[in-house]
């Protein structure tokens, strides 16, 4: 059924972009409909629909006309500049899953609101025929969705007064009709005299910063319900413009979080995780050339002196048909030696090897001075050729804990990296650990000490912020002592930095020591 002609004369339509989830019947109605002439001043564009079965029937005239289609809704919920999303499922999971995933200021409605509306409003018995009963059928649909949408919704006069509330709403805050509308909504919701950001700065207005940009708002409250427990909640607010774009109305959609929280946190948790240890293997990579370098020399000296030591017994055989006692003694002291050598050799390429192989995360037992003394291993050599003194004090007894090998490695190799890179030549590095009893816990006390350049003070506060670094450009990252952090900090330990301009800095790493119930 066409418009009448007079009608195309009048403004401009809206756009109301859609994605539909659930391809049978009743989306194909929904086609149907869309692909006739409009019965409003709104445009209805379907951006996506999705169905488990991409015979539907739904999904098939979506195919035809051009419209995307997927078996996954998630894919439908990336659709661009979506208004909304109708659930035409009657999985009940499924529309809980599409609010909580929705992209922020898409509204959701499900089956059997849409078909309220689609009784109502798209037979062709309703098509209003003049201005006034066109406005009126906008106005009664508006007041549908308003009141009938699952989400908490409330309409705000710019002096914060609550001039409709819908059912949702009231029950997300424990308030009647009668008690809200009229009044101030921070004075309902919270019984402040004033807005929420002036009686607490931690808990930002929305509204206040959507009047100031004339753009939607998002922050997140936390407040105490009738039990005394805390509780949190999304605001998004939304500008209602006259003609001129001056904010005359706000509408503000209240969303219960506090039951999500915990899984966001875990999920942010994990990714954190997850991170950390991507940047724990590109650090050790770039260790990886450091170590290199240095072990090439340690490597080096033996493999001469096993050299050496191979021509000297080669002059022996070649001038001698028949070794004598003598030589063969001096061959079996060569070949000690030798043997020394290639074992020394074995030790630094087998460590090199261990620390350079990627491997899973993994929280196991770990002794604290096993593993400094892997670290010390390789990079010895390194302090050797800058002519430092190495005053290595450990732990009598094994110091075990909990943690990740690989992470505790590159904790440790970074901060004595760090030692070697600010201390001159002829200085000392000094690392020891112990035991040590505080708050009521054993902990694993791990320092390392340098008698180096020490930091500034103005410095020193920054020196565990990402990229923060004080050597020359293409000499850090700074991300070294970052990396340190993060690791001390995820096996719930401390970490303490002492400095001396001028004379030296002192780093202490605390972990909290296996308990012997723990380990088993």
């Amino acid at each position: 059924m066409k418009a009448p002609a007079a009608r195309s004369t009048g403004p401009s339509r809206s756009v109301l972009r859609l994605a539909v989830v659930g391809g049978g019947r009743t989306c194909r109605s929904l086609l149907e409909a869309v692909r006739e002439p409009a019965i409003s001043r709104v445009k209805v564009e379907i951006r996506a629909v999705c169905d488990p079965d991409p015979s539907a029937e739904g999904m098939r005239l979506a195919a035809e006309m051009g419209i995307p289609t997927a078996e996954d809704y998630a894919s439908v919920l990336a659709a661009p500049d979506l208004d909304g999303i109708l659930d035409l499922t009657r999985d009940p999971q499924v529309f809980v899953d599409l609010v909580r995933r929705r992209p922020q200021g898409v509204w959701v409605v499900d089956r059997d609101l849409f078909r309220f509306l689609q009784e109502r409003f798209l037979s062709g018995e309703t098509l209003c025929q003049d201005a006034d009963r066109q406005v009126l059928l906008e106005k009664s649909m508006a007041d549908l969705l308003f009141h009938q949408t699952h989400e908490a919704i409330i309409l705000l006069d710019p002096d914060f007064t609550i001039l409709d509330a819908n059912q949702a709403y009231l029950q997300a805050v424990g308030r009647s009709l009668k008690e809200a509308v009229g009044k101030r909504c921070y004075e309902t919701i919270y019984g402040f005299n004033s807005p929420c950001s002036e009686w607490q700065p931690e808990m930002p207005c929305p509204m206040l910063e959507t009047m100031r940009t004339g753009e939607r708002a998002h922050v997140i409250h936390e407040r105490i319900d009738a039990d005394g427990r805390s509780a949190y909640a999304t605001l998004e607010t939304y500008p209602v413009k006259d003609e001129a774009g001056k904010v005359v109305r706000v509408i503000e959609i209240r969303r219960d979080i506090t039951q999500e929280l915990p899984s966001r946190w875990e999920m942010r948790l994990e990714e954190l995780k997850t991170n950390l240890g991507k940047l724990v293997q590109e650090d050790r990579i770039l260790s990886l050339g450091k170590l290199s370098a240095s072990c090439a020399h340690e490597i080096n000296n033996p493999i001469q002196g096993m050299l050496t030591f191979g021509h000297l017994m080669r002059t022996i055989l070649e001038e001698k048909a028949l070794p004598e006692q003598g030589d063969l003694e001096q061959f079996k002291q060569y070949l000690e030696l030798m043997c020394s050598e290639l074992e020394r050799c074995g030790r630094i390429v087998s460590g090199l090897l261990s620390f350079a192989r990627e491997s899973s995360m993994e929280r196991k037992e770990v002794d604290i001075n096993e593993t400094l003394q892997s670290v010390i291993t390789l990079t010895r050599h390194h302090m050797q050729l800058q002519d430092l003194t190495l005053d290595l004090s450990l732990s009598g007894r094994p110091l075990f804990i909990r943690g990740d090998p690989n992470q505790l490695q590159q904790c440790f190799l970074n901060v004595i990296f760090n030692a070697i890179e600010a201390t001159p030549e002829g200085g000392t590095v000094a690392i020891r650990s112990r035991a040590a009893a505080e708050e009521g816990r054993d902990w694993a006390e791990v320092s390392v000490e340098d008698t180096g350049c020490g930091i500034a003070k103005e410095t020193l506060s920054k020196i565990f912020d990402p990229f923060f670094t004080t050597k020359p450009e293409g000499k850090g990252t700074g991300l070294g002592l970052s990396i340190v952090f993060g690791v001390v900090k995820g096996h719930d330990g401390r970490i303490g930095v002492e400095s001396d301009e001028g004379r030296g800095t002192r780093v202490t790493l605390s972990f909290p020591v296996l308990n012997p119930e723990e380990g088993e």
